[in-house]
Parts: C-alpha cells; sequence; structure tokens
C-alpha cells in the first residue's frame, strides 16, 4: 500500500504540500513535497543512529544489507508494476534492475565480512629507537557520519533509494537519508518500506534510513548544507548536481560530494576494426545507443572514425538500423524537452548534417544520427555536450592525427572505448595515454552500456563525469567515499575498535 509520505525516523509521515505524478500509464497519484523542517527532523535522527550504527560489527552491518535485499524481492511484483507505470520503463528491464540491485546490496554484504576494506595497518611501538622512540601506531578505516543520497531519473532501483549509493553507505557504518525522485516517488516508497522493514526486523535505531519524497529542490539544498550530513551521493544531471556540489563547497564545513553526472562516452573506430567489421560494429552501436531510449548514463552518444569509404560505409548501416528503431517512452515529460532540445541545438550547428530523425511530442523519442567534420567538432565545444537520450553524433576525422587531437580535447568521461582489430594495436597504443587520462573505464570491442557490478568496476571519471575523480559509484570500492582513515596513537587495546584489537 503506498502512503504518499516519507518515512523519517521509522514514522511515515507528511505535513503541507503535496505534488501529483502523471505517469507514463496508470493512476495519478498524490505524493507529499519535502521541506526542510523534515529534513532536519531526518538528520538528528541519522546522527543518534549514529552513535550505534557507525560502531556496529561489520556482521551485523551485512546481515542488514542482507534483509533489505530479501525485502525487496518479497515486494517484487508490486514494485515491478508501479515502476513500469511511473517510468514506461519495460517489465524485463524493471525486473533485471531489481536483481541487480539486491545483488549489489549482498556484494557490499560479503565485502565488509572479508573486512580488506578497513586497510588495517600497525607499526608497533620502538621504545629503543634512537634518537627518538616509534609509539604504538594503528590505523583503519572509519565511517565517516550520516550520508545523503539523491535519487537517480534513469534507474529507478539501482541508483535510488537502496542502490550503490545507500548499500555502500550502510555497509560503511553511515545512517542515510534519501531524498527520492519526482520521477517514480511510488516505487521510491515501496523500496523505503522494503529498508524499513529490514530494519524493524533487525531492531537497529529509527534514525538509520529515512526517505523523503521529491517535489520541489528546498529539500535536496537543506539536506546538502545540513551541518550533520557529512557526505552526498547523488547521480544525475551536470547541472544540477554542479549546484549541489557548489553548495557542499560553500558550507562553513565543506564537505565531499560523489557526484556522477553522465558524459558522452566516446567510441573511438580504428582502421582495420572499421574495414574488417564496420557494419557489425555500426549494428552494435546503434542496440547500445537506443538502449533504455538512450537514457543511460554510458550511453555512447559520440564516435569517431577516420573519414573515406568505409566511414560512409558505417554511416549508411547505421542509419538503416536507427530507422527501423521505433519511439520510445522517455522517463519524464522534462526529459523528453531537453532531448528534443539536445536534437534542435545539432540541427543548428554549422557543419553537422542530420541523416536520421524524426519529429517526436510528449515523452516520445525517435533515435537521431548527426554527422560532423572533426575540424567542425574541434571549433564547436557544444558538439561535446551530452544530450540525453538515444542520438549519435559520428565525427569523420582527416587522419589519425586529427582522432588524436579529439582524444585530447574531449573533456572527462565515464568511459572510452576502442574498436580495434589486430593491426590497429600501434594506432591503439598512441590513444591509451590520452584515454586513461580521460575516463574512469576504458574498454575495447564491446560497448560502455552495462556496468558490471564487481571489484574491479569503475564509474566515474575526471570532472565533468563526476566531482571526484577518484571515487567509483558502482562496484566494491564504492564504499571507500563514506570512511576515513583515523590512526590510533598508544590506545589501549580495550580502547580500539573490535576489528583493530587483534591485529598484530
Amino acid at each position: 500500500m503506498l502512503t504518499g509520505q516519507h518515512l523519517i525516523a521509522g514514522h511515515w509521515t507528511a505535513e503541507g504540500e503535496t505534488f501529483e505524478l502523471i505517469p507514463a500509464a496508470g493512476p495519478v497519484r498524490t505524493y507529499a513535497v519535502g521541506t526542510p523542517a523534515e529534513v532536519e527532523q531526518a538528520a538528528r535522527a541519522a546522527e543518534a543512529a549514529f552513535a550505534s550504527f557507525g560502531y556496529s560489527s561489520r556482521a551485523e552491518r551485512a546481515a542488514f544489507l542482507d534483509r533489505i535485499a530479501d525485502e525487496i524481492d518479497a515486494r517484487g511484483d508490486a514494485i515491478t508494476e508501479i515502476g513500469c507505470q511511473e517510468t514506461g520503463l519495460p517489465q524485463a528491464r524493471l525486473i533485471g534492475e531489481r536483481g541487480r540491485t539486491v545483488g549489489q546490496l549482498r556484494m557490499f554484504a560479503r565485502h565488509i565480512e572479508a573486512g580488506d576494506y578497513l586497510d588495517r595497518r600497525h607499526d608497533g611501538a620502538l621504545p629503543e629507537r634512537q634518537p627518538l622512540p616509534r609509539p604504538d601506531l594503528r590505523l583503519m578505516q572509519r565511517p565517516v557520519g550520516p550520508v545523503a543520497v539523491f535519487g537517480a531519473s534513469n534507474f529507478p532501483l539501482a541508483f535510488s533509494v537502496a542502490g550503490g549509493d545507500t548499500a555502500s553507505a550502510l555497509a560503511a557504518g553511515c545512517p542515510v537519508i534519501v531524498k527520492g525522485h519526482a520521477a517514480h516517488p511510488g516505487t521510491g516508497e515501496l523500496v523505503a518500506q522494503a529498508v524499513d522493514a529490514a530494519r524493524i526486523a533487525l531492531d537497529l535505531h529509527p534514525g538509520v534510513f529515512s526517505f523523503i519524497q521529491s517535489g520541489n529542490r528546498e529539500a535536496g539544498q537543506a539536506l546538502v548544507q545540513h551541518p550533520l550530513v557529512k557526505a552526498v551521493g547523488f547521480t544525475g544531471s551536470l547541472t544540477g548536481g554542479r549546484a549541489l556540489f557548489d553548495l557542499c563547497a560553500q558550507r562553513p564545513e565543506p564537505i565531499p560530494f560523489f557526484g556522477e553526472l553522465g558524459s558522452v562516452n566516446p567510441v573511438f573506430l580504428l582502421p582495420e576494426a572499421l574495414a574488417a567489421r564496420g557494419g557489425a560494429i555500426a549494428e552494435g552501436w546503434v542496440v547500445s545507443l537506443t538502449m533504455g531510449a538512450g537514457q543511460v548514463c554510458t550511453n555512447p552518444g559520440l564516435l569517431i572514425l577516420i573519414d573515406g569509404p568505409d566511414a560512409d560505409s558505417f554511416i549508411e548501416v547505421a542509419a538503416a538500423a536507427l530507422a527501423g528503431v521505433d519511439a520510445q517512452t522517455m522517463l519524464t515529460d522534462g526529459i523528453a524537452q531537453a532531448y528534443r532540445e539536445g536534437v534542435g541545438h545539432m540541427q543548428d550547428s554549422a557543419g553537422v548534417q542530420q541523416r536520421v530523425g524524426s519529429p517526436c511530442g510528449n515523452r516520445d523519442a525517435t533515435p537521431s544520427l548527426f554527422v560532423t567534420s572533426g575540424q567542425a567538432w574541434l571549433r564547436d565545444a557544444t558538439l561535446s555536450e551530452e544530450v540525453f537520450g538515444p542520438l549519435g553524433l559520428v565525427v569523420k576525422v582527416a587522419d589519425f592525427d586529427e582522432m588524436l587531437k579529439v582524444a585530447a580535447a574531449l573533456e572527462g568521461q565515464l568511459t572510452c572505448t576502442l574498436q580495434l582489430d589486430a593491426g590497429d594495436t600501434a594506432w591503439a597504443r598512441q590513444l591509451m595515454p590520452t584515454l586513461e587520462r580521460k575516463a574512469g573505464r576504458v574498454l575495447a570491442n564491446g560497448f560502455p552500456t552495462g556496468v558490471e557490478v564487481c571489484d574491479a568496476m569503475v564509474h566515474g571519471g575526471p570532472y565533468p563525469a563526476s566531482t571526484n575523480f577518484g571515487a567509483t559509484s558502482v562496484g566494491s570500492m564504492a564504499v571507500r567515499r563514506f570512511l576515513r582513515p583515523v590512526c590510533y596513537q598508544n590506545i589501549p587495546v580495550e580502547l580500539l575498535p573490535g576489528d583493530l584489537q587483534s591485529l598484530e
């Protein structure tokens, strides 16, 4: 049952204004609008919970994560139903995303049980050392305190209420306050109910998790500025993320803002691969480009190749494949409007030719394909900006030197991709040093859509792909964002954290 309310410190509550969500399908529902007063209640409860949760055992937190996964699965059919209604995403996508969500909760449970993430170190005392003795020094990672998480528009489960940011923060020992996304408030509430059921079952402090509905910007601004909040996890647009990032930096006590802000995820198609299998690569690129109506942060919206007959053949195959893709429902009216504006900007840009595209209205989006030259792309920085949706831009460079210039001119990216055959190795070797500096993940002979949840994954990159190039929002290393090292000097063993007491 949906209440349309917030969950704050174990209580479902709502005061003041409401907003209506007009879904892609199904009934219109009303939800509470989050307020600064509710943020205040949630933050104080989270700080109170930290006194116990921040010092809980790894086994206790792992049990909490596992129980959340169980409770989400128990509500699986209801979550899928309302998620499809609100977002327009197909049922199979929501079921798959739920599997990813519970999978990463369980992954973090196993990760903290192993204990390696604590990075425990011990330099024993050397009282006889000359000219000065050395004290006993022990180090381990400790949770930072309450964490704010912003739900994402395009992943209502895996990057939202109990997604990777929440899972990794809870794993670290940090209470979490989630600001749900206005695009899927009902889905968010059902997942919040699952988290709260897990909390109740394990008798944890009610402030360990709160969920505040959206509706306007006030709650989000209050959340990142609240003095009891010690870190923020965000997935969303560059504009919105940068505004929140600046608020975090302007606080009397600045705090880390871990924002994943998207990118164009360039694909470099090298000559031998283009000649040998350009048609197959074009068809694969189109599948990746149109996945989820292009509403994924790793959408490969930019493809660079060397001009010539093989490039023309690639474009023809890609154009034919895109022309056969039906219109898809966008997540919100606002996202659909932004996509139309992005298409319009490309149409008005000098030196850019549209090869595929048709008018789209309301929440529908049809694919678009544009082609430009390397010179035109290098002249116009706006051509490197993300258009959130199924839009692809092919850049035909004059030669490999110009391809290198395009690579060097890129801003920070989540991913860079090489399509290469054995004969392309020398060219790829020249590109690699630049691509390593531009992206958090470099891949070969694949497409970046589909982010594996595992130990070695990096989902982040240099700005503006993310606001912290040393962090990832996917994979077990994500827990590090919400930890800080603490050194204990000559502390009696009985006063040390339990995980340090047996360290030799």
